[in-house]
């Protein structure tokens, strides 16, 4: 009798059918959370290789780990560790199929990376929004596995939101094409929505029809020196008044997530660091003139001055400046590993409540663990936060992950329940969080989720135990 292995090469050719060597590429999560074992990394070149691969698998009862650019933050695109796993990786599916410029639509295969299809629509002088740290290396496909949201979501959405169509293996290794580019289409149930932000755990998304959009005459970047979360609010009311639709990207950052920043990046240039406790990135995005654009920024500011909301902010000269207050922004991140092991929390709150949620759960968390770090920032124009945690100063990080984890995740998650918010904003649930899931989503919920998946899978052949249990 063939293998699976065997039958695997014989339909994506041997050497992508990966089973020895280092595969940690694909078995590790970025954030180094996990290290699984698969039987095999099998990475298909077109759609009719993805259906065949998944009708092999079903047939011997294997289970699928669809993967792309593996830049999860849940732990949801890694195998197990049983070996028993086929790592699916649609790097190799990377075409733009096509630009329609009358539809305002892109069609892109799923391992197309975020830059690549922004680089794309630009060449064809439209403009595709999604934005996101890791653009350079996280694929299409991903991003709509797990709704991805990012810098600009206030004004254009989360990639649900973006999306048109798509392409589909079910479970079963039967292909539907959704690809159509169209924006209005009342035949029936939303299939597309069932897919997107599923994790992997219906179907495997091989393709897309996305939105595009025209390029803003100018994109005019500012920061802003404020003295709390609450004037961030009150700013952010604000700027939706006098920038309307042109608000695009609205970013809130605590000045210990940005003392992180000065600290390993010595080279950047921080903006009023050491002056004010919150930081405030705003892009304007305009589609009449650069000077219109400054001009409303100029208004904004002035009138958030005169309200007492802002103590100091500059506008970014041109491009370079503005890439240097957005690359800060993006490092908060990549400084806060340099500090060292942390708990990371990506949650959403009513924007009204905000304020008052990290008061409380500040000081909730400093009662209960002392000299606790707390790294706070995100997407407040969406109501995203990245509600981090570090340990102590000086402190053993690896042993404060271990000790204080679950607790700390129980009193950021229980704070999150109690204002009306979610424990997940944009990253997804994946397996880190699939043991928390029911403490915080409604079993009506739940039951109803549940039975999709028993539906589309009812062999549990697609990313079991991730999203749900089983």
């Amino acid at each position: 009798m063939t293998s699976l292995t065997d039958q695997l090469r014989a339909i994506v050719g041997a050497p992508h059918v990966l089973t020895e060597g280092d595969l940690s590429a694909y078995e590790q999560d970025w954030r180094k959370r996990v290290h699984g074992k698969a039987l095999a990394v099998v990475r298909p070149a077109s759609t009719q290789e993805v259906a065949a691969v998944v009708r092999a698998c079903a047939a011997a009862g294997t289970s699928l780990v669809p993967q792309g650019g593996n830049t999860g933050m849940v732990c949801g695109g890694v195998p197990d560790t049983s070996g028993r796993q086929v790592v699916l990786n649609l790097q190799r599916m990377k075409a733009v199929r096509g630009i329609d410029r009358d539809n305002m639509t892109m069609t892109v295969e799923a391992g197309c990376v975020l830059q690549a299809v922004q680089e794309a629509a630009d060449a064809a002088g439209l403009f595709f929004p999604l934005s996101l740290a890791a653009e350079g290396s996280c694929t299409i496909g991903g991003n709509l596995a797990t709704n991805a949201g990012g810098t600009q979501v206030v004004r254009y959405g989360n990639a649900r939101e973006l999306c048109l169509g798509l392409e589909v293996v079910n479970a079963q290794g039967e292909t539907w094409d959704g690809l159509s580019g169209l924006r209005k289409d009342n035949t029936g149930y939303d299939l597309r929505d069932l897919f997107i932000g599923a994790e992997g755990t219906l179907g495997v998304i091989t393709a897309a029809t996305l939105k595009l959009y025209p390029k803003p005459a100018a994109a005019l970047t500012a920061w802003a020196a404020i003295g709390s979360m609450a004037d961030a609010v009150r700013l952010l009311e604000m700027a939706h008044l006098h920038l309307g639709a042109g608000l695009t990207g609205f970013e809130v950052m605590g000045q210990f997530a940005l003392s992180l920043v000065t600290k390993h990046f010595p080279q950047q240039r921080v903006p009023f660091a050491a002056e004010s406790p919150w930081g405030v990135l705003i892009e304007n995005s305009d589609h009449e003139s650069e000077a219109h654009a400054r001009a409303q920024f100029e208004q904004l500011l002035e009138a958030a001055m005169e309200a007492g909301l802002v103590t100091d902010a500059v506008v970014a000269e041109n491009i370079a400046q503005a890439h240097q207050l957005w690359h800060v922004r993006e490092s908060i991140p990549l400084a806060q590993a340099q500090e060292g092991l942390n708990i990371k929390h990506d949650i959403s709150v009513p924007i009204s409540r905000i304020p008052a949620f990290c008061d409380e759960t500040d000081a909730l968390l400093r009662r209960e663990i002392a000299g606790v770090r707390l790294v706070n920032f995100g997407h407040l124009g969406d109501g995203n936060l990245h509600y981090n945690v570090q340990a102590p100063e000086g402190g053993d990080a690896p042993k404060f992950l271990r000790e204080q984890e679950a607790r700390v995740n129980g009193i950021v998650h229980d704070q999150v329940a109690k204002f009306g918010g979610s424990i997940s904003a944009e990253h997804g649930i994946g397996s880190l969080k699939v043991d928390k899931l029911p403490h915080y989503k409604s079993p009506v919920a739940l039951s109803m989720m549940r039975a999709i998946k028993g539906a589309l899978d009812p062999e549990n052949v697609m990313n079991p135990g991730r999203v749900l249990h089983g």
